[in-house]
């Protein structure tokens, strides 16, 4: 039978639906997923300088206590290496056993970790860290199962016409984790730095620190448990996508009831040509990482992965490290004139004024527009602009660290959060999705996002020693000298240079189904009609 006289199937029908209630209500499950993601890692740093002060206070010093180098290291990347293994595993698990049946551990793993993170016990510092390090790599290998599930289910969930904003508004929700982090953190030390007042470091250093101020980090680190609770009923209510059942289960029954499910219809009602439907038992023509798959599909991991590797490099490196940079150019007070809850405040509020201003509306016009210019123009347009203001940040730096020029710094270190958002950071997110076959695209979203992560590492634990200043005399307390601030953010825009061109290996999916993305129909691996006979 020819291709074009077969008839609509369950596949056709998900792509050509209408926008209903379903669709929004996975949409609000699976982000609130990605909510408690970003609150969970980008929440440690905005609490590392009051960590610093708590437990490696230095009789004598001048400056409040901070975290060894390797500590910080540590603490700021740990739940990175482990979101890393997450990724891979869970990704590899959905297509094993299916989307559904392994979503819902991941928010269990959420919920413990996060909790257990603010318990984290032990009087002495090293015990702190340890357990709270322990803690927060089990948390990342449940935050790194929601990327390959989410973004998985949510593609095969929506319609052909508007899958990707649909993905993009599950990723978007990132955004708003990071946003309630800094306000979480602004309640927190509101209300402790009214009840507990507190003089500055350079009056009084042990008293800077009030005793209470080691409930505050922990506070801030549990609340991530709370959106995790409260999706993790609806979660575990969703169906499994009908395309996982029809092309990697092969249950056409299921396929139909959960099609049912997510288009409001009744199973029965559906007419009977529909009803005949049959999924063709065949082999698999090619497995993961065969000759046939590196051949249709290699350059496309590649282009994904490298493009995510390159991105979060500077993503990361950007976000956990808002406060050293704000810092360096004089956007926060000095350390040692502050409380430690009112360092703690002033980092939030800078780092919500750029979750405001960049981050939050650079997702969502990824949204509003991913569909009508496609992923592969904003993309392009991300890491093109993100180059160009890392270089003029970066170039004249002498002149952003002078006082009256810090709020042109600070909007122009905006925009770089706005190009991120509106560009790579959310496109990487949602291409891996949508190109790959149904029985491998879950896996290799997952070997995708782990390259991102990798990426990640690489910016979490390079810049925070690249970034010192030259001289080592000017150093934070127990680095070595770096190359200085300047020349790392040279580095990250030559890296934005470099995702730029990589892109090019990237694929448009705009408007197409993932059956023709993917080049399942090309492989037979679809809906054929109920003589069992294949098609030519």
């Amino acid at each position: 039978m020819a291709k074009d006289d077969q008839p609509v199937g369950v596949l056709t029908m998900l792509d050509s639906a209408k926008t209903q209630m379903y669709h929004i209500k996975a949409v609000i499950i699976s982000g609130m997923g990605f909510f408690t993601d970003a609150y969970d890692l980008f929440c440690i740093s905005l609490v590392t300088k009051l960590l610093g002060r708590i437990y490696y206070h230095v009789d004598g010093s001048p400056k409040p206590g901070t975290l060894p180098p390797n500590v910080a290291a540590a603490v700021n990347g740990v739940a990175l290496c482990g979101t890393l293994a997450g990724q891979l595993f869970f990704g590899w698990l959905g297509d094993k056993l299916g989307r559904k049946r392994v979503y819902g551990i991941t928010l269990w793993l959420m919920m413990i970790c996060s909790i257990a993170s603010g318990l984290s016990f032990g009087s002495s510092p090293k015990a702190v860290m340890g357990t709270l390090c322990f803690f927060r790599f089990w948390l990342g290998f449940g935050i790194g199962g929601d990327y390959p599930l989410s973004a998985t289910i949510m593609s095969e969930y929506s319609n052909k016409k508007t899958r990707g904003a649909f993905i993009a508004a599950v990723f978007a929700m990132q955004g708003f984790g990071i946003l309630t982090g800094g306000a979480v953190a602004i309640a927190m030390a509101s209300i402790f730095g009214a009840i507990y007042k507190a003089p500055a470091y350079s009056v009084d250093p042990l008293g800077s620190t009030v005793p209470q101020a080691d409930y505050v980090w922990r506070l801030i680190l549990m609340f991530g448990a709370l959106p995790a609770a409260l999706t993790y009923y609806w979660r575990t209510k969703l169906p499994e996508t009908p395309r996982y059942s029809a092309l990697v289960a092969k249950d056409e029954e299921k396929a139909l009831g959960d099609m049912s499910k997510i288009l409001n219809i009744e199973k029965q009602t559906q007419n009977k040509e529909m009803a005949e439907k049959r999924v063709i038992q065949k082999p698999k023509s090619f497995g993961l990482f065969s000759k046939q798959f590196l051949r249709r599909h290699g350059l496309h991991l590649l282009g994904t992965a490298s493009t995510w590797f390159l991105l979060d490099i500077a993503y990361y490196s950007q976000n956990l490290f808002q406060k050293d940079i704000f810092s360096a150019v004089g956007w926060l007070p000095a350390a040692q004139t502050m409380s430690a809850v009112d360092e703690l405040y002033y980092i939030a509020r800078a780092q919500s004024i750029i979750a405001v201003c960049g981050t939050v509306p650079g997702y969502w016009f990824t949204v509003a527009l991913t569909d009508y210019i496609g992923r592969f123009a904003i993309q392009m347009i991300g890491f093109f602009f993100m180059t160009v203001f890392m270089f003029a940040l970066a170039i004249p730096y002498h002149h952003w660290t002078l006082k009256q020029n810090n709020i042109g710094f600070v909007l122009m270190y905006g925009f770089t959060f706005f190009f991120a958002n509106f560009g790579p950071n959310t496109t990487t997110f949602i291409v891996p999705a949508e190109i790959f076959p149904a029985r491998f695209r879950s896996t290799c979203h997952g070997i995708s996002a782990a390259a991102g992560k990798a990426g990640a590492i690489i910016g979490a634990f390079g810049f925070l020693y690249a970034s010192q200043n030259q001289d080592e005399s000017k150093a934070d307390p127990g680095y070595p000298a770096g190359i200085g601030m300047r020349n790392s953010l040279l580095v990250l825009g030559a890296i934005n240079v470099l995702g730029l061109f990589l892109t090019l290996l990237v694929p448009e999916p705009k408007g197409r189904s993932l059956e023709e993305i993917s080049g399942e129909n090309e492989e037979g691996d679809q809906e054929q009609p109920a003589t069992g006979a294949q098609s030519v």
